[in-house]
């Protein structure tokens, strides 16, 4: 087996004085997409704060690439390869699409999918329809569309994808699910947030199921599939 991209490890996250966070572990391998799932409040979008250094305080051991990124700040993790979609999109309403992109540009890295405005366009095509328009008089499905493929302009390693289901419609889930097994086979990795099981079905190797800052299960998605009382006492499925 090769040995995982991101390594997570011990994992603990405060906000304040309340502790998120419990000694969470997981991997992502090179080119794997997985799930980190669980009911509102589980620590999905924290863990993916944790990893990439903008939790309030954490501890553990985050690896990214071989390379220890536990004490990093958010700018040097990302330097390193390692993207951020966030759950609330933060595109820039007052530039165009084309802008928006050129913005998250970064040089080609070495043995990672290099991406272009016009490679995005053929992955997203709902923004090729658009390259001129403002960000504000977009919906939020293609806000999404748009945040994801201006963190693909970095040229990441891997990416970590908070809620991209959350709040569109089911016909942008479906042009967004096939977006991301497309990323899967140019050999980018993802980590995924989310509640929608189909939605993470359809594009996700393996899956993490959090329950109060803690993973309760890890596993293939067939076995998550087939474990009733999972996905019946953390996903209320």
């Amino acid at each position: 087996m090769p040995a995982p991209l991101l390594h997570v490890e011990s994992l603990c996250a405060w906000y304040d004085q309340a502790q998120i966070l419990f000694d969470v572990a997981l991997d992502v391998g090179p080119g794997e997409v997985v799930a980190l799932m669980g009911r509102n409040g589980a620590g999905k979008s924290t863990t993916m704060k944790a990893i990439i250094g903008l939790a309030q305080r954490r501890s553990g051991i985050v690896t990214f690439d071989g390379q220890d990124i536990s004490t990093l700040v958010p700018h040097r993790i990302a330097r390193l390869g390692l993207g951020w979609v966030p759950e609330d999109r933060r595109i820039f309403t007052d530039l165009p699409v084309l802008e928006n992109l050129e913005v998250g540009r970064r040089a080609p890295r070495a043995g990672v999918p290099s991406w272009s405005p016009e490679t995005l366009f053929a992955l997203f095509p709902n923004l090729a329809a658009m390259p001129d328009r403002l960000g504000a008089r977009m919906s939020g499905g293609e806000q999404q569309m748009l945040t994801v493929a201006r963190t693909l302009m970095g040229n990441p390693r891997l990416v970590l994808l908070d809620e991209p289901s959350e709040g569109v419609a089911p016909l942008i889930v479906e042009q967004m699910a096939r977006s991301i097994n497309e990323m899967k086979r140019h050999g980018l990795s993802v980590l995924l947030s989310e509640q929608n099981l189909r939605f993470a079905q359809a594009v996700c190797d393996r899956v993490y199921v959090l329950e109060k800052g803690q993973v309760r299960f890890a596993g293939s998605m067939l076995e998550l599939d087939r474990d009733v009382a999972v996905r019946r006492d953390l996903l209320g499925l």
